[in-house]
């Protein structure tokens, strides 16, 4: 069994200070699925995808920032990726949403930000693009997802802005990436408590490709929070609709969305990459979200695969390798996984944040961690029959 640090426990109700003080799911036995991660356990597991943050914290009321993915190497306008967007409840302001769709392919960078900045943030990749890429007078499709941060922040105040935007982009990297209330999550919740940005990943075994996939999350979506199967929100007494089930309790607000970012090294074509961001998510639903009438849920999925990159311009037909449907399931299960984790690790690591608008606490982990061993969720990679018994 894994030793959980006794000062989780001590520290039941606290919001800690620093990121590094919050464990990831991982590090305290949360498992979720049956394939293992990459080394990182995060997006940039795929090779060539690159992520950077831009936390912007400025007086009182100021409290967002912007996160960049970087889909791969060389220049995307020239050698677009495969991609789609997938929407599961379509209440947001996603920007570049019709091209991708037509085309099938991504040609930029992805932003995340706070919801009112996605107009600014667009602007300004579209500068990053023309100014690193050999565009020529061409249009280009930037690529900008969003949510609604504005508990904490004042985004009608537009604080993302040219300078925040390269400064994320000039950030991203490949290895560890930095989660919680960093970023595009700097301002945002999941189920009530500050959530913010989480990644996770899944390394399909040899005989099922070899495949990474990995999935980033922005979230700021409600529900009926649900960990491994065990009622966390019900335990935790955050979860909508209780007000009317227990009348003295003041009303909901755990409400929103989800912006989730899936890469895959797997040759994969639109098609099927639509198919992937259904089964991400099905990983969101898993955690408890229902996507309300307000929540704007999206999956933004590309292939990595250098093979099925193609030119823009080809005056002769295109071969590129792509898995057939019948070797799609492994992938389907991997994607659910990674999703659902990611969505565990932004819970995990975010810290209270507070603001002249208001405050979103911290999930207490010394609390959250007797009601995971309570319901005995904790360790089942350890505890459950291995893999192939």
């Amino acid at each position: 069994m894994r030793l959980i640090p006794i000062f989780f426990a001590l520290l039941a109700g606290a919001a800690l200070a620093q990121d590094d003080s919050r464990p990831r799911a991982r590090d305290v036995g949360l498992v979720v699925g049956i394939f293992e991660p990459g080394p990182n356990n995060a997006i940039t597991d795929v090779e060539g995808v690159l992520v950077g943050h831009e936390t912007v914290i400025r007086g009182d009321t100021i409290r967002t920032g912007v996160t960049a993915i970087i889909p791969g190497p060389g220049n995307l306008f020239a050698e677009p990726v495969p991609a789609w967007i997938h929407v599961g409840n379509g209440y947001g302001k996603l920007i570049g949403v019709t091209q991708v769709q037509e085309f099938g392919e991504l040609e930029t960078p992805i932003l995340l930000t706070c919801t009112l900045c996605v107009w600014s943030a667009a602007n300004a990749l579209k500068e990053w693009v023309y100014d690193n890429m050999e565009v020529g007078e061409n249009t280009i499709n930037p690529v900008v997802g969003e949510t609604n941060d504005g508990r904490l922040n004042d985004m009608w105040a537009d604080p993302i802005q040219r300078p925040e935007v390269f400064a994320a982009l000039a950030n991203a990297s490949s290895g560890p990436v930095q989660e919680g209330s960093v970023g595009a999550g700097t301002g945002t919740q999941a189920f009530g408590w500050k959530g913010g940005i989480g990644t996770s990943s899944r390394k399909l075994p040899p005989q099922l490709g070899a495949y990474t996939i990995g999935v980033l999350v922005q979230t700021n979506f409600g529900g009926i929070m649900s960990i491994n199967g065990a009622p966390a929100g019900r335990e935790l007494g955050t979860y909508p609709y209780r007000f009317l089930l227990a009348p003295q309790d003041d009303g909901d607000r755990e409400d929103g969305s989800i912006m989730i970012v899936v890469a895959t090294d797997a040759p994969l074509n639109p098609r099927s990459l639509d198919r992937l961001g259904v089964r991400a998510i099905m990983g969101l639903g898993r955690t408890g979200s229902y996507a309300s009438n307000g929540s704007g849920d999206y999956v933004i999925a590309f292939s990595t695969h250098p093979e099925v990159r193609k030119p823009r311009y080809s005056d002769k037909p295109l071969l590129t390798p792509e898995l057939s449907n019948g070797a799609m399931s492994a992938l389907f299960a991997a994607v659910s996984e990674a999703t659902e984790e990611a969505i565990y690790n932004a819970i995990f690591k975010a810290t209270t944040v507070t603001s002249a608008r208001g405050e979103l606490t911290a999930v207490p982990i010394g609390e959250l961690l007797t009601i995971l061993q309570k319901y005995q969720v904790l360790d089942w990679d350890e505890t459950l029959p291995h893999r192939g018994q």
